[in-house]
């Protein structure tokens, strides 16, 4: 089975949702279902179906969080020595050569991806075109919008 690569935040943040899943949610959902069946008839009951809905949704989550998991290669890129090369969980400063606009993105696993923090996917065409650059490269992302030139101005691993 393939691993996926995920940050040490990334994995952190998934463990601490499962824990919250397993160990609010899950006996919050069964007490509204013991509730729901003290009402009677269960076949008109809408409080019984909207808390069995809620416990499928709370129990998909559950087993694909730890498919996640089981299937993660969890990187801590602060214990790998720095070498201005990009990758994998390494944060980029870069200069748009034509804009002259600086822009800062952290490349992440597909799961953990959040432009609006301007973390992106190992798999966008941004972090595909800057893995294996060093400090100093231009690059050149074909994004949707046409052809951009970036140059690498520092590589960090924080």
């Amino acid at each position: 089975m393939n691993k996926f690569p995920m940050t040490k935040a990334g994995e952190v943040a998934l463990r601490e949702e499962l824990e919250r899943l397993k160990k609010v949610e899950r006996p919050r959902i069964v007490q509204a279902i013991a509730e729901a069946r003290e009402h009677g008839d269960l076949k008109e009951n809408a409080e019984y179906h909207a808390a069995r809905e809620q416990q499928s949704f709370n129990e998909g989550r559950i087993m694909e969080i730890e498919g996640k998991l089981g299937n993660a290669q969890v990187i801590d890129v602060t214990t790998i020595p720095k070498s201005g090369k990009v990758i994998f969980g390494t944060t980029i400063d870069l200069t748009n050569l034509e804009t002259e606009g600086t822009v800062t993105y952290r490349i992440v696993g597909e799961d953990e991806a959040d432009v609006k923090d301007n973390m992106i996917s190992v798999t966008s065409p941004i972090a595909r075109a800057l893995i294996g650059k060093e400090e100093g490269d231009v690059v050149v992302v074909n994004a949707p919008g046409g052809d951009i030139e970036y140059e690498i101005d520092q590589v960090h691993h924080i």
